[in-house]
C-alpha cells in the first residue's frame, strides 16, 4: 500500500469513528438529565465489578444491592460535576456502552454485564497501560468515579479498617 493510500485510509477511518461515535452519543447518551442512562449504568456496574473485586459481596442479591447503591452514589457525584464535564462523560459512556466502542476503547468483546470479572480486569489494565492517551483517560475516569463513589459510603470504611473521621 502506498503512503498516500495509507494516510487517506487513516483519515477516513478517523472521520468514520468520529461521526459514528458522535451519532451514538446523540442517539443513546451515557447520561440523561445528569443521571446514568441504561448504557452508562451497565458500563459503571461492569467497571465496578472489575475495580472493586474482593471488596464487593461475592454475588447474588447482596452484590446487586451493593452495585445499586454504588450507582446511586455515582449519580450523585455526576450531578455535582460541571455541565461540560457531564457532557464529556456522557459521550464516553455512550461510546463504551456500544459494542464497537467497548471493543475499541476497552478491548472487551462481551457486554459489560456478561463479561467475567477477570476479562473486565484485563480490559481495564490494558486501558491503564495503553499507549493511547484516550484509553488511559477513559480508565482514569472510570477508576476515579468508581473509587470516589465507593469509598464515600461510610459502610465501606469498616471493610478497610478505617474507623471514620475523628470527632472534633
Amino acid at each position: 500500500m502506498q503512503r498516500r493510500s495509507l494516510l487517506a485510509l487513516g483519515a477516513l477511518s478517523a472521520a468514520v469513528l468520529a461521526v459514528g461515535g458522535g451519532l451514538i452519543a446523540v442517539l443513546q447518551p451515557g447520561l440523561r438529565e445528569a443521571r446514568l442512562s441504561t448504557g452508562g449504568r451497565e458500563v459503571f456496574a461492569g467497571a465496578s465489578r472489575g475495580l472493586l473485586d474482593g471488596s464487593l459481596p461475592p454475588g447474588g442479591a447482596a452484590l446487586e444491592r451493593a452495585l445499586e447503591g454504588l450507582l446511586e452514589r455515582i449519580d450523585g457525584l455526576i450531578a455535582a460535576l460541571p455541565p461540560y464535564t457531564q457532557s464529556e462523560l456522557s459521550q464516553l459512556l455512550a461510546l463504551m456502552a456500544s459494542a464497537g466502542g467497548r471493543r475499541a476503547l476497552a478491548g472487551l468483546s462481551d457486554p459489560w454485564s456478561e463479561a467475567s470479572v477477570a476479562d473486565i480486569q484485563q480490559a481495564l489494565q490494558d486501558m491503564r497501560v495503553s499507549g493511547l492517551s484516550l484509553r488511559q483517560q477513559a480508565y482514569q475516569a472510570l477508576h476515579d468515579i468508581v473509587g470516589s463513589a465507593y469509598f464515600s459510603d461510610p459502610r465501606t470504611w469498616g471493610l478497610l479498617g478505617y474507623p471514620g473521621p475523628l470527632q472534633i
